[in-house]
């Protein structure tokens, strides 16, 4: 398979993995589905933009080069005969280290969200905070009852966060097999040019 196309089978699947990533951090600024009275009542992590900026906007543009990869000719890319392919494949490999990062800084984000619990109206005295510890919510869900307000916050920072958590963990993966085949492609090249450039072989 060439390494052209792999890459835009890889940037084909971000895409909806970046609009999950997207929604499911908007949707984090309505606990339960609601408008929140103040925004200090949201949980930390919800603050560190961890499905827009990381798994969102750093994965985007890793994402875009991918997709375009496969429409670089052999003599160029992007209509810029300077630009050769091996050039292209190796630019594919730093934009897949930075969607790796910024995939991981949502993996890692979610992951604490997760373990720490939302933040909420405490039902033991009646102060807003985060009533779990170390994750001990996860395993029994009577303590939800301890989240008084917004309603249904746990299981819609749960569900939200997990989402991010799962897509952030995928996004990790793809940009690792882009950076092995981005390395290859730089190395080896990518298909056969059927003929462009005058050569038959690959660039």
């Amino acid at each position: 398979m060439c390494t052209g196309s792999c890459a835009k089978c890889l940037g084909g699947t971000l895409i909806p993995l970046i609009v999950f990533s997207l929604l499911a951090n908007i949707l984090l600024f309505f606990p339960g589905g609601k408008v929140i009275d103040d925004n200090k009542h949201l949980s930390d992590e919800v603050w560190y933009f961890g499905g827009i900026i990381g798994s969102g906007i750093m994965m985007l543009f890793p994402a875009l080069v991918f997709l375009g990869l496969k429409n670089n000719d052999c003599c160029g890319c992007c209509g810029n005969e300077s630009c050769g392919k091996r050039f292209a494949m190796f630019m594919s490999t730093i934009f897949a280290v930075i969607g790796f990062l910024g995939a991981g800084y949502s993996f890692i984000i979610s992951a604490i969200s997760i373990n720490k619990g939302p933040k909420c109206l405490m039902a033991n005295n009646d102060t807003w905070g985060y009533p779990f510890h170390d994750g001990d919510y996860l395993s029994n869900e009577s303590l939800w009852d301890q989240c008084l307000s917004p309603e249904d916050v746990v299981p819609w920072n749960l569900t939200l966060f997990s989402i991010l958590l799962v897509t952030g963990g995928i996004q990790m993966v793809l940009c690792a097999i882009q950076v092995v085949n981005g390395l290859l492609g730089t190395l080896c090249g990518d298909c056969q040019c059927c003929g462009c450039c005058g050569g038959d072989g690959a660039v």
